[in-house]
């Protein structure tokens, strides 16, 4: 099938694309409040989409048979409507899910359910193309390019405008609400906000986006792809989200905060007014250390937890009974990832300002930041998020060093695979990069894929449009 056959003849098509984002600092801390620091790559999604008036939905991807999935997907608006003529999530996820071989159309069949549900737009149907040489399971976000691109062309085509938070916000409620993978807001953001050569700062509570920060001169955040597959919507990143808020709970109630308030508070999500605001990350490390550390037990059973402690106030993800978490580390991660964070924003921001800067002083503040990088992965895997092949590149890295021109690196966003994030100054840096990159995969018997440079996201490619 071809783009021309799809659409036919005197059709208004509108398009959009949004790039993947590498993490180069923040990553999981997102859903407790952490600064995150976030590059769009410069590998996009692009979605062409038309509104039809027979209530069908007919989305084609290029890239699905490659990936062995079904490339075309049909289906009518009424299969996703109750009889009070409300969109019911539950009821949609339950229908998407079954869908074998086209689990990648519920992002975009997501895009208009949660238009109708959440913008009370009537909808008619829409044919939707979806190109994109940003690759799935990588680490990379490709799941937001797709709702972002589809997002940005759909909201074009139907005629609605949504301001520049609301749109990712949607998004995120396409990952949380239809397809279920409770992932934060940053890869939303990232992918409509995010700026060329510049690293986009968002405090995640829940969406305050701070002023891109420049990456200075002569250093590069490169992408090795690990080969192993990541999945947000996998055990591993959910029990790590699932332990935090755990640990948040039991520190909110030693503060006085009742079950009653913290089941409240997941309903509602109003945090304002709870401990820290709700969010782990405005803990300081000194005062975990002194205050809360010891309340918290290394590992526990999610059917103890809930008799001793009643729940937490996540929204998007439910306790395991006959799982056990791993709280104190995976609640102590955030706290200190968010601090981590600070600094090495605080490093780049100072190093972007200077108008010189000797030899000496560069090479020290590139150390720390590598050190901050290789903090943040360590902690990764005290969580349960490390992978083999990631620490294998993060090694590579350490063992070349800065006189290799590669300082530090850290595997990226929801972990347990996926994409390391590597810093490299110059072009040494990034031959050696690339060299890394060949050895790891040459074992495989296959090209490395590799993320060099980055784009503007889908925001201001689409005004560029208008």
């Amino acid at each position: 099938m071809d783009f021309e056959s799809f659409f036919g003849k005197d059709r208004v098509i509108e398009q959009a694309e949004a790039p993947g984002r590498l993490d180069v600092m923040g990553g999981i801390a997102d859903y407790s409040g952490s600064l995150v620091l976030e590059m769009p790559v410069n590998r996009a999604t692009r979605a062409s989409i038309a509104i039809r008036q027979d209530d069908q939905v007919n989305v084609h991807s290029t890239n699905a048979e490659v990936m062995g999935k079904q490339a075309t997907v049909t289906v009518h608006l009424g299969d996703f409507i109750d009889k009070s003529g409300a969109v019911d999530y539950m009821l949609v996820r339950q229908k998407l899910n079954r869908m074998l071989g086209s689990d990648w159309a519920a992002y975009v069949i997501g895009c208009l359910l949660i238009l109708i549900k959440e913008k009370n737009v009537k909808a008619t149907g829409m044919d939707a193309w979806i190109s994109s040489d940003l690759p799935s399971g990588r680490g990379v976000s490709a799941s937001a390019a797709l709702e972002v691109s589809t997002m940005t062309a759909l909201t074009r085509a139907i005629g609605i405008t949504l301001d520049r938070i609301e749109l990712p916000v949607l998004c995120q409620k396409v990952e949380n609400y239809v397809v279920g993978a409770p992932c934060g807001l940053m890869d939303q953001l990232t992918s409509y906000l995010g700026e060329k050569d510049r690293l986009l700062p968002i405090l995640c509570q829940p969406s305050d986006v701070r002023p891109s920060i420049a990456i200075p001169k002569g250093i590069q955040f490169v992408g090795i792809d690990s080969g192993a597959e990541h999945s947000i919507g996998g055990s591993s990143y959910t029990n790590v989200r699932v332990a935090a808020f755990m640990g948040y709970s039991i520190i909110a109630q030693a503060e006085g905060v009742s079950i009653e308030i913290i089941k409240t508070a997941r309903t509602n999500r109003a945090w304002s007014k709870l401990p820290f605001q709700g969010y782990l990350a405005n803990i300081t490390g000194s005062t975990y250390e002194g205050k809360y550390k010891a309340l918290l037990p290394e590992k526990m059973r999610g059917k103890d937890f809930i008799k001793q402690f009643g729940g937490t106030i996540d929204p998007v993800t439910e306790i395991k009974p006959d799982v056990e978490y791993t709280i104190q580390v995976c609640t102590q991660h955030p706290i200190l990832e968010n601090s981590r964070v600070h600094e090495f924003a605080r490093i780049l921001e100072s190093m972007a300002k200077k108008k010189t800067i000797s030899s000496e002083e560069r090479l020290s503040l590139l150390k720390n930041l590598g050190d901050l990088m290789l903090q943040s992965h360590r902690s990764y895997g005290l969580c349960g998020l490390g992978h083999l092949e990631t620490d294998a590149i993060v090694d590579a890295v350490i063992k070349a060093g800065p006189g290799a021109g590669v300082f530090g690196a850290k595997i990226t966003g929801g972990g347990s695979g996926g994409t390391v994030s590597v810093l490299c100054s110059g072009q040494e840096g990034l031959r050696t990069a690339m060299e890394i990159a060949q050895n790891h995969w040459r074992a495989k018997g296959k090209d490395p894929v590799v993320f060099t440079g980055s784009m503007d996201g889908a925001m201001a490619s689409a005004a560029r449009k208008q």
